[in-house]
């Protein structure tokens, strides 16, 4: 049994002056660099760097050969680190990941990653559907207030919403601290 890292579209648009700034997305990436550090000593074969292109100009980021659309300096891919690009939210869909974890005996996945209410949420309910054991990193995911009808749900209540929902059915949810304790 293997275990992998998917570290899910930390891209520069989500950071300050992005097209598209998350809430606490500084201190999110600082834990997803942390884990992803005890990687590189403990798993280095198995990182998994997931980018979202966008594929219709419309969307207004993550656009091809933009600097908004690059992994960002906080998780710099390194070395052998696979980069996987996807088109949806859910990382597995059209994409050649479920194959790549496979092929390296991967049946456990460490998640950390944006949006908490989107793609993190996708992938991860579709790695359970595909059999992987997953573990979520709270503290290393997060989101966007969400507005709809004139309500404004604010980022911070999103993202405990989505994890509480993933949390214990889906997968196992630590901090970062938590996990490269372990």
């Amino acid at each position: 049994m293997s275990t992998a890292l998917l570290l899910i579209d930390i891209q520069n648009d989500y950071f300050p002056n992005g097209k598209m700034e998350l809430d606490r997305l500084v201190q999110a990436a600082h834990q997803a660099a942390k884990v992803l550090a005890w990687f590189r000593q403990h798993h280095k074969d198995t990182i998994f760097h997931v980018q979202h292109i966008a594929t219709e100009e419309a969307k207004g980021f993550f656009l091809p050969n933009t600097e908004g659309g690059h992994i960002n300096a906080a998780v710099l891919p390194e070395g052998e680190e696979e980069i996987i690009i996807k088109h949806t939210p859910n990382s597995f869909f059209n994409t050649d990941l479920a194959g790549k974890l496979e092929g390296k005996g991967v049946t456990k996945l460490v998640i950390a990653g944006m949006m908490t209410h989107m793609c993190i949420d996708a992938t991860v309910r579709a790695a359970k559907e595909l059999g992987f054991e997953v573990t979520l990193i709270d503290d290393a995911c997060t989101t966007r207030d969400l507005a709809y009808r004139e309500k404004t749900v604010p980022a911070q209540q999103v993202h405990e919403a989505f994890i509480g929902a993933l949390a214990g059915v889906y997968a196992e949810v630590v901090s970062a601290e938590e996990f490269v304790r372990k």
